[in-house]
């Protein structure tokens, strides 16, 4: 039978409280209540409470290959719980404090143990992936991009695929308007393709890849 905590009038009140424990791998510990956290800077005596919801960390399986980009509360918690370990720190030497302990913030994180992740061939549509594939350069003059253009315009029956989309700058955008390259004499510079490989999967969801990434993403970089 479990031991009971007698209240201080001698009877029961209920079950003794477990410790708890990290899940197995490919979940994440529990965090119920998570204390307030705050970023310094090494060096500096500058503290400020850490925005959470826009960093993300990548995460590297055992064997090295990047598996997704996790947001930075999550990565924290893998760490602590001995989920996964730092490859990269982040490149201002920033630690998040708890009220009892410190974690350097990291960039680049790597699984203890390796994890199978199912094949999934097929790469998401998104305009971070797009300007990842298209290097933020427009199709049509080759500067900087801003925006997405369908070739063949939505309304004229054009789909919205990785073929039909490209990077656009916001002048080639405004002038292309509906109609079709034959009809303006444009030509695209390079044919648009669907990428294929798990890298186009996390930048497809990744509008800014720190630079400590990209010798973790291959050719996709």
């Amino acid at each position: 039978m479990p031991d009971r905590q007698p209240d201080p009038n001698g009877a029961p009140t209920g079950l003794a409280p477990r410790a708890t424990l990290c899940p197995e791998p490919a979940t994440l510990c529990p965090d119920p209540d998570p204390p307030v956290l705050v970023a310094t800077t090494i060096g500096s005596a500058e503290t400020r409470p850490t925005t959470w919801g826009k960093r993300r960390v990548l995460l590297l399986n055992a064997t090295f290959e990047p598996l997704t980009a996790l947001p930075l509360r999550r990565a924290v918690v893998l760490v602590v719980c001995g989920k996964a370990v730092v490859v990269h720190g982040d490149a201002s030497g920033m630690v998040v404090h708890s009220a009892t302990s410190s974690v350097l913030a990291p960039s680049v994180i790597r699984l203890s143990n390796y994890v199978r992740v199912p094949y999934r061939g097929r790469v998401p549509l998104t305009r971070a992936g797009l300007m990842h594939r298209d290097r933020y350069r427009c199709a049509y003059c080759g500067g900087r991009a801003e925006t997405i253009d369908h070739v063949v315009p939505r309304s004229r029956g054009g789909p919205h695929t990785w073929t039909n989309c490209v990077a656009c700058c916001a002048k080639c955008n405004h002038r292309k308007a509906d109609r079709l390259l034959s009809e303006l004499g444009w030509r695209l510079h390079v044919v648009p393709t669907a990428p294929r490989g798990p890298h186009w999967r996390l930048l497809a969801g990744v509008n800014d890849a720190d630079p400590l990434w990209l010798p973790y993403l291959g050719e996709a970089a």
